[in-house]
């Protein structure tokens, strides 16, 4: 059985988390000869973490990356000797696993591997010193010196360099826990490559860390298209719609299959939380047929499942800037320029003056750390359907056709939408 692991983008948002743990459950559902885990490659905004609390929905764990670890190839088999032990009790184990190296065990606490290795140099070593062998030494005297031992965690090619530059034929493998297995070289002679599904993205850099690693075995967007390369043809559904979660449950409909309550309050979050109660320009039919359809079956009025979702979110003035502005940003390159489109959604405006100043300095900052020459902040109003936008200082500024509040900061009345309105404003102010 194949693990698949499902994940959203890096700064992950309600559809993204909703629309990988949703998939799952529908994968899981037809697929039952493959493991499909829901990830999140990054971590949820308090606003986020707020409004699924309370609708009593798990996220998906936190992944960090999808790099191929230590863990991924380590031996676990049952086969160990105690340290008290004979040369016999390991004959009776290469009998039965003709393993290279063998976990050694002290009662309960691991003293280390034991391998080919041991028992040809001690009796090299006795032959020499004796000229013959008259007795069968212990699995103490045979045990030679170990190596470092690894970490489940360690990198793949990290842990290939360090062993080839080994002469042990196994090294140990350990875990928070203590003692979880071992590797020997064969472990290394192929790299392992992860199964993963990518949902509300297809960019790689917008992606889990080492996506450039894995196999995508299929991408389910609703944005615009510069996906990662794939070596096999791949399932794609791709679709203007405002909500990934929508597409999903288009395809459970498709498999036949009907979402259970606790699965369609999951996308129905999702479809609220990218469509602002349906009121974003990017809503379609499709997305408020989907809404009504998943309301019907968690039972709840989707106007007050809506508003009861964003009076759960965090005000601007008491959150962490620096926080807030990555919470949801993604990065574009267009014509040469590197921009970051950042959105936060709030419920009221009238505090704007009283952390505006910090969250410009907060938007330079990440500006500056990530290489852009131009970075913004849209912050949204959901319930008035209003918008402000924080600029950084740069030329294009001058070509935004909103109307200035302040130098840096332009009045948005109506604009709802970062993919649909605000970006092609960008990239328009950009390219003229």
């Amino acid at each position: 059985m194949d693990k698949i692991y499902i994940t959203g983008h890096r700064n992950p948002d309600l559809d993204s988390v909703c629309s990988a743990a949703a998939y799952a459950v529908l994968k899981n559902t037809t697929d039952p000869d493959n493991s499909y885990i829901p990830v999140r490659p990054g971590h949820l905004s308090e606003s986020a973490k707020r409004i699924l609390s309370s609708l009593d929905i798990t996220p998906p764990p936190y992944k960090r990356d999808i790099y191929p670890k230590v863990s991924d190839v380590m031996l676990t088999h049952s086969a160990k000797v105690d340290v008290s032990g004979s040369l016999n009790d390991l004959a009776d184990s290469y009998n039965i696993h003709n393993p290279s190296a063998t976990p050694v065990f002290d009662g309960d606490t691991f003293a280390g591997l034991i391998t080919v290795d041991d028992i040809a140099s001690w009796m090299l070593l006795h032959l020499s010193e004796e000229d013959t062998i008259s007795r069968i030494p212990s699995i103490r005297e045979l045990m030679r010196d170990q190596a470092e031992p690894f970490s489940t965690d360690d990198l793949f090619e990290d842990a290939k360099s360090v062993f080839y530059s080994s002469s042990k034929r196994g090294i140990a493998v350990f875990d928070d826990d203590g003692y979880a297995g071992y590797v020997t070289r064969r472990c290394f002679l192929n790299t392992p490559r992860h199964k993963v599904i990518l949902v509300d993205h297809n960019e790689p850099g917008q992606s889990i860390r080492g996506i450039e690693t894995a196999s995508v075995v299929e991408i389910i967007d609703h944005h615009r298209l510069d996906a990662v390369r794939t070596d096999l043809p791949i399932f794609i559904d791709a679709e203007p719609l405002g909500s990934t979660c929508t597409i999903v449950y288009q395809l459970f409909r498709r498999s036949g299959v009907e979402p259970d309550p606790q699965t369609a309050k999951i996308l129905l979050t999702g479809i609220i939380a990218d469509t602002l109660i349906l009121k974003s320009p990017t809503t379609t039919d499709t997305d408020v047929r989907a809404a009504a359809a998943l309301s019907t079956i968690c039972r709840v009025d989707t106007e007050q499942f809506g508003l009861s979702m964003f009076s759960n979110t965090e005000g601007l003035k008491t959150r962490d800037p620096l926080t807030a502005v990555t919470s949801d940003f993604k990065t574009y390159n267009e014509k040469g320029v590197k921009v970051g489109i950042g959105q936060c959604e709030v419920t009221t405006l009238n505090d704007l003056s009283e952390y505006s100043s910090a969250y410009l300095d907060a938007l330079e900052e990440v500006r500056v750390r990530n290489g852009l020459d131009w970075a913004v902040l849209m912050i949204t109003n959901v319930l008035n359907e209003h918008s402000v936008l924080l600029c950084t200082d740069y030329k294009a500024n001058k070509k935004l056709s909103y109307s200035h509040i302040n130098a840096l900061i332009f009045d948005m009345p109506g604009i709802l939408s970062r993919k649909k309105q605000l970006l092609p404003e960008i990239l328009f102010a950009i390219g003229s």
